[in-house]
């Protein structure tokens, strides 16, 4: 390996945020976080999710979101579907009174 191009190889613990449970894995990964183990400082990495808490890995049909992601993408999907409902609505609105305007004008021109 070339010399001062690599980040350095170390020791990072990774906690999983839903379940507590902690990991001690070698990698590169440099982080700010830091949190003591069997007397010992390790870099901090918190996982959302890992196969401590993963549906797959625990066999649990429930899914375990401590962050609310599967909430904020359904809220956000819910008003995103609200407001193209709103916007087509607005648009068949907008051709039916545009039909009458024109079967009125054309009713017109016959009469005179």
């Amino acid at each position: 390996m070339k010399e001062k191009i690599h980040p350095p190889y170390q020791e990072v613990l990774f906690v999983d945020s839903s379940t507590g449970t902690k990991f001690l894995i070698g990698t590169t990964l440099q982080s700010k976080d830091k949190e003591i183990l069997n007397g010992k400082e390790y870099p901090l990495c918190k996982l959302p999710i890992s196969s401590a808490s993963h549906p797959f890995f625990t066999k649990s049909n429930q899914f375990v979101d401590s962050e609310g992601r599967v909430d904020k993408f359904a809220k956000k999907y819910q008003r995103k579907a609200a407001e193209v409902k709103q916007a087509q609505d607005k648009q068949e609105e907008a051709k039916k009174t545009a039909g009458k305007e024109k079967a009125k004008s054309s009713s017109k021109s016959k009469i005179v």
